[in-house]
């Protein structure tokens, strides 16, 4: 029961924020957290009930969101009027259509509902026009028909599903009439004060049990929310636009995806290889985020020298591979899973470039390498694990052959940088590799792809030695002919084929 409440108390502190920050009504947040981390609220009304709470929790939380906006002079009543007044006689034939709909189709929704109102402030964190339309303005006929059209509608969903249309009347305020964020979230939040106590109120009418089986989880509710929409909103009157909406999208979009996952999780883990992709996933993320605080902490320290910081990223974007592979049952689902973090991880770094942290982070030779060489690295990595796990059944030939070209690739720049002094200028080389780097390379990729197989039991052989020697040979070799970057692709790819040759 503690930890219910607990749950309880995040939900409405989460609806809170999301109210003040953005003009989310509580349901956004609160809703999806209560039909499926809370027992209490898993039955036949379950998520009927979750709404109710929420409105009622979106009656003063709104109501101290829109007068903090006030006194900061962002409402614009002139503007929005029309879509209060729609908005306000459509709610309560929404709660009787939520009714009619049930607890699956509801719950459902709203999940959905939270994960793409995130991917939409991620996107777009600052939906305001070019032109903003000065406070006051009177609407044109064009936007007396865009409020009478979304007012209505809004006003359905607004009862329907609990959410107080703050979202939708944010992106309406915004986008077609005009205001800027400020002065949206503010009007909105002012009309969702209203149109939660009317929804609440037929909810509640509707459904009277809510009162009687709910009544201190919808105080408790209604308290936490209204305080921390109140923080919030001066927050947000004192920050920027954009940082609002990367906020809320980024909590909106986790909170999304997680609650899906949990709500649906017998099904999810019920389709082949799922399991063991979210095991590989669970040790990734468990491996890759010290790391990054490490590697931060090294950055913001300042203390190695440039090209040494690079190929610690390099080191940790292999051992994190290894730590995958090593958790992964098959290598169907390790493939699987490689692919799948280079198709989310390409659009998360081209959304992280947007800030400083990101370049003071990575150190690019030219903008855009780190983004396309992980893309490359992760579909390599998955075509080696294919080649070599699943070609020859064999996990530890795929590992060797991961740290072989990793670390052999590491130490060749750090011992050819500053100790090369011998350039190879041969026709097929582009004059900057050195021989003190490509010796580097072939003894540490030699050293790496020994200790590899002793580690997996394998005896140390004379047969064993020669093969890792050729394999380290092929490798080095191949870097040393690669030019702009190729060797993320060839060099692997040369061990691979060089191993699978010397094995057969």
């Amino acid at each position: 029961m503690l930890t219910e409440y607990l749950w309880i108390i995040l939900a409405a502190a989460g609806a809170g924020i999301g109210t003040g920050l953005a003009g989310l009504s509580a349901a956004t947040v609160m809703v999806p957290i209560l039909i499926v981390l809370c027992p209490s609220f898993a039955g036949e009304t379950g998520a009927y009930q979750a709404t109710a709470i929420a409105l009622a929790s979106d009656i003063l939380g709104s109501a101290v969101t829109a007068m903090t906006y006030i006194r900061y002079k962002n409402i614009d009543l002139k503007r929005g009027w029309i879509m209060m007044a729609c908005i306000l006689s459509m709610c309560i034939a929404g709660s009787y259509a939520a009714w009619l709909a049930g607890n699956v189709v509801l719950g459902g929704f709203t999940l959905f509902l939270t994960f793409c109102i995130g991917i939409r402030f991620l996107v777009k964190p600052d939906s305001s026009k070019d032109r903003v339309v000065e406070k006051g303005t009177a609407l044109d006929w064009k936007g007396v028909l865009i409020s009478l059209f979304f007012g209505l509608t809004i006003g359905f969903g607004t009862g329907f599903v609990g959410t107080g249309g703050g979202m939708m009347m944010l992106v309406v305020f915004t986008v077609f009439l005009g205001m800027d964020r400020k002065r949206a979230v503010g009007t909105s939040t002012l009309i969702m004060t209203f149109t939660a106590l009317i929804a609440a109120a037929a909810h509640i009418w509707i459904h009277p049990a809510i009162i009687q089986e709910k009544a201190g989880i919808l105080v408790l509710c209604a308290a936490v929310a209204t305080l921390c929409s109140l923080a919030s909103a001066h927050f947000a009157n004192r920050v920027s636009d954009r940082i609002v909406g990367y906020v809320t999208g980024a909590v909106l979009t986790v909170m999304g995806a997680v609650l899906i996952f949990l709500h649906y999780r017998e099904g999810i883990l019920s389709v082949p290889y799922v399991p063991d992709i979210l095991r590989c996933l669970k040790a990734f993320v468990l491996y890759i985020l010290p790391c990054i605080a490490v590697l931060l902490v090294i950055r913001r320290l300042n203390i190695v020298p440039r090209h040494v910081f690079r190929k610690l990223l390099h080191l940790v974007a292999f051992t994190c591979v290894i730590r995958l592979i090593t958790a992964a049952t098959s290598w169907q689902a390790a493939v699987i899973t490689l692919i799948l973090i280079a198709v989310v991880l390409y659009p998360v770094l081209v959304f992280a470039e947007r800030f400083a942290l990101y370049s003071e982070l990575f150190t690019e030779k030219k903008p855009g390498e780190i983004k396309k060489s992980l893309l490359l690295l992760f579909f390599t990595i998955a075509a080696v694990a294919a080649g070599a796990w699943g070609m020859l059944g064999r996990q530890d030939f795929c590992i060797m052959v991961i740290l072989m070209w990793g670390i052999g690739d590491a130490m060749a720049a750090l011992v050819g940088i500053p100790y090369g002094r011998h350039r190879i200028t041969w026709s097929l080389t582009d004059g900057k590799k050195s021989v003190e780097g490509s010796l580097a390379m072939f003894v540490f990729s030699f050293s790496a792809g020994c200790i590899t197989q002793i580690c997996f039991g394998l005896p140390l052989t004379a047969g064993m030695i020669l093969r890792t020697a050729a394999m380290a040979c092929a490798g080095t070799v191949t870097e040393l002919v690669s030019k702009e970057g190729s060797d993320t692709v060839f060099v692997p790819l040369a061990l691979l084929i060089s191993g699978i040759l010397l094995t057969l």
